[in-house]
C-alpha cells in the first residue's frame, strides 16, 4: 500500500486554488536587480493557476517525478531518476552540456535553484498520481515528470490539465500519449510506438523480405496494445507480413509458458516481443528455454533499457531493435559524447536511453522556461509551441505544436555477439538513424485534441 494518502482530494484543491487566488496580489511588483541598481518592475496581471505564483516565489523551484522505484519496471525507472538528477545538477552549475541546450541557465533558472522531488510510482497510475498530489500539497511543483508505464503518463497528463502545471511524459510508448490522450498541459520528447514501428519496419523488410510469419507478445495496456497495432500495421500493408498470434499478457507475468506453447505451435518464423521492464527479460529468457530463441528471430520493436545487460548477448546478438539513443552515437554527436561522459563520470556506467530521455527532457524545458522569462504555466507552453529547432543529443530537432510530441530521431540496432563487444557495455551496433519526419505521422491521425491554457 502507498504511504501517500488522498483524503478530500476535492476539498484541498479548492482550498488551494483558493490560497492561490488570494496570493496573487502579490504578483504586482517585483524587484529586479540590474546594471543601475535596484529597481521596481510591474508583472503583467495574470490569474493565479495551478502553483503559479506560489511555486515560483521562494528562492528554490521544485520538480516532482513519480518514477517506478519497485515493480516491474523499477530499473529503467531507476535510470531515468538518474538522467533527471544531472539535468538538474547541470542546470544549478551552469554545466557545458546545459548551456548548449538552455544559454540562458543561469546557476539556476530565472534566479532559482531547481530541486527535484522523487517517489515510487511502481507504475500504477493511481500510485503516481498521490505521490503527485503529495508534491503539490507540500512542495508546489512548477513542473511534474516520471511515467516509464505509459498508463501512467496517460494518467498523469489529465492529471496535469486538471492542476495546471506542466508534465513531461518521460517514458511512454504509447501513441495515445500525444494521440487521443493528448492535453495542453502534456509534452513528450521520447520515441513512441509509431515512430518505431515506421523506423523499424523498412530494416526487417530489407532484412527479411515479404510474407514472412510473426509472432507478438503484447502487455495489456494501452503501450503494448498501440505499439502492436503500429508494428503489424507496417509489416502488413507494406510486406504482407502476418500475424499468427498475438500473446496478451498482464503487467507484472512472472511465467509466460502458457504464452510461449500458443507461439511454438504458431509456425511464426519471428518473435516480435513488446513486453518491456521485467517482463521481457523474463519472456525473453524463457522464450530461450523453451528452444524458440534463436530458432525464431527476436525483434524488439520498442528496445528495453539494459535488457542486453540482463540476458545477456548470447540472445540479444543479432536481435533488431528500435530505440532512443545508444551511447556509442557519442562519436557522431558531440552532446551526446558531453552527455555520456559526465553520466559515466557520476553514476559509474554509460547511460541508457532512459536517462537520456529524462535529461533531454529537463534540459529543453529549461530552455522554454528560461527564453519564455517566466514559469507561468501558459507562457511556457506557447514557448514549446513556437516549433522553433532546439538541441538534442542526436542533433536538432522542434516539438509539433498541434499534439505537443517533439520529432526527433529513431535509431535503428541490432545486437552484437560477444565475441565482437569492444567493452561490457558495447552491447548494440547502431544501424540507421531515421530523421523523425520519415516516422511521425500527421499531427491528427492518433485523435489528439489539445484542451485550453487555462
Amino acid at each position: 500500500m502507498s504511504k501517500f494518502k488522498l483524503t478530500n482530494e476535492a476539498t484541498s484543491a479548492i482550498s488551494r486554488r483558493a490560497a492561490l487566488h488570494r496570493s496573487a496580489g502579490v504578483a504586482g511588483a517585483t524587484l529586479l536587480a540590474s546594471f543601475g541598481g535596484i529597481q521596481w518592475a510591474y508583472a503583467e496581471d495574470k490569474p493565479a493557476m495551478g502553483t503559479w505564483p506560489a511555486g515560483s516565489q521562494g528562492d528554490t523551484v521544485f520538480i516532482g517525478a513519480a518514477v517506478p522505484l519497485t515493480g516491474t519496471y523499477a530499473v529503467q525507472g531507476e535510470d531515468e531518476r538518474k538522467g533527471m538528477e544531472l539535468a538538474v545538477e547541470h542546470m544549478n552549475t551552469n554545466h557545458e552540456l546545459m548551456k548548449k541546450f538552455a544559454p540562458k541557465v543561469n546557476n539556476g533558472l530565472l534566479g532559482k535553484k531547481v530541486k527535484l522531488l522523487s517517489a515510487d510510482s511502481a507504475a500504477k497510475p493511481n500510485q503516481a498520481l498521490q505521490v503527485e498530489q503529495t508534491f503539490i500539497n507540500q512542495s508546489k511543483v512548477i513542473m511534474m515528470t516520471g511515467s516509464t508505464s505509459s498508463a501512467v503518463a496517460v494518467a498523469l497528463n489529465k492529471f496535469a490539465d486538471r492542476e495546471k502545471i506542466l508534465y513531461l511524459a518521460g517514458i511512454s510508448g504509447s501513441n495515445d500519449t500525444t494521440g487521443k490522450d493528448c492535453v495542453r498541459y502534456g509534452f513528450r520528447q521520447g520515441f513512441y510506438g509509431e515512430t518505431a514501428a515506421n523506423a523499424i519496419g523498412p530494416v526487417l523488410v530489407k532484412q527479411f523480405g515479404k510474407n514472412r510469419k510473426a509472432a507478438f507478445m503484447t502487455p495489456d495496456y494501452t503501450y503494448g496494445h498501440t505499439t502492436t497495432k503500429s508494428v503489424n500495421d507496417y509489416l502488413t500493408k507494406n510486406a504482407g507480413w502476418t500475424m499468427v498470434t498475438n500473446q496478451v499478457s498482464p503487467l507484472g507475468t512472472q511465467d509466460f509458458s502458457q504464452y510461449l506453447t500458443n507461439i511454438a505451435n504458431s509456425g511464426a518464423e519471428f518473435l516480435i516481443n513488446v513486453n518491456w521492464g521485467r517482463d521481457a527479460v523474463l519472456s525473453t529468457q524463457q522464450a530461450k528455454q523453451f528452444g524458440l530463441l534463436p530458432k525464431m528471430t527476436l525483434v524488439l520493436p520498442y528496445q528495453i533499457p539494459f535488457i542486453a545487460k540482463e540476458v545477456g548477448p548470447d540472445i540479444t546478438a543479432g536481435v533488431f531493435a528500435a530505440t532512443d539513443f545508444w551511447w556509442t552515437l557519442e562519436d557522431k554527436y558531440p552532446l551526446a559524447k558531453l552527455f555520456v561522459d559526465a553520466f559515466q563520470k557520476k553514476y559509474g556506467y554509460r547511460p541508457e536511453w532512459g536517462a537520456e530521455n529524462s535529461y533531454v527532457s529537463f534540459a529543453q524545458w529549461a530552455r522554454m522556461v528560461t527564453e519564455a522569462g517566466s514559469f507561468y504555466p501558459p507562457d511556457v507552453i506557447k514557448q514549446y509551441e513556437k516549433g522553433e529547432t532546439i538541441p538534442s543529443l542526436l542533433g536538432d530537432v522542434h516539438y509539433r505544436p498541434q499534439d505537443h510530441q517533439c520529432i526527433r530521431p529513431v535509431v535503428i540496432v541490432r545486437g552484437k555477439a560477444k565475441k565482437d563487444m569492444k567493452n561490457n557495455e558495447d552491447f548494440w551496433e547502431v544501424l540507421e538513424i531515421v530523421p523523425g519526419e520519415k516516422v511521425t505521422q500527421p499531427a491528427d491521425a492518433f485523435g489528439c485534441k489539445l484542451g485550453s491554457y487555462t
